[in-house]
């Protein structure tokens, strides 16, 4: 798979019908090998590894309701509470990371509410803090230590 933007890991890699899988720790299970899913499995680590994120307060495929339909959080961070605390959108690292993007992710947050807002391509990551009470929101320049966020 394609070089990223992220520290390098272990994956676990195999293959089912033919068809390359990867294994994702969170859920448990391998899924497919798209290139979404390499950068959310080198972004996961990084966050375990890089930004002391704990494991049991990470969920991906998170199943949200809004506006009477059914959309999916690529990865949820929940605090001590199991409140959200950040969302994580995806893409393939031959997608950019524009405003189309960034519109999506915050539909996701209007039911949720969250505090931040991260998106990531692999190449490039973009971390956002809302401060609701201001109703301003600010670009970080470098995803926050989990301790950093609560």
């Amino acid at each position: 798979m394609l070089s990223l933007n992220l520290p390098e890991f272990e994956a676990k890699v195999s293959k089912k019908d033919g068809k390359p899988v990867i294994f994702d720790p969170l859920r448990r299970k391998y899924v497919a090998l798209t290139p979404e899913e390499w950068v959310r499995q080198h972004f996961i680590n990084f966050l375990r590894t890089e930004r002391e994120f704990p494991m049991e307060l990470l969920a991906n495929e998170i199943t949200i309701r809004l506006n009477n339909t059914i959309k999916r959080c690529d990865t949820l961070v929940y605090n001590r509470f199991l409140t959200p605390l950040m969302i994580i959108e995806y893409k393939a690292p031959g997608i950019a990371v524009n405003h189309t993007v960034f519109d999506q992710i915050t539909r996701y947050n209007i039911s949720l509410r969250v505090p931040y807002l991260v998106v990531s391509n692999g190449l490039h990551h973009y971390c956002c803090r809302i401060d609701y009470g201001k109703q301003s929101y600010a670009f970080l320049n470098d995803i926050p230590l989990y301790r950093e966020l609560i």
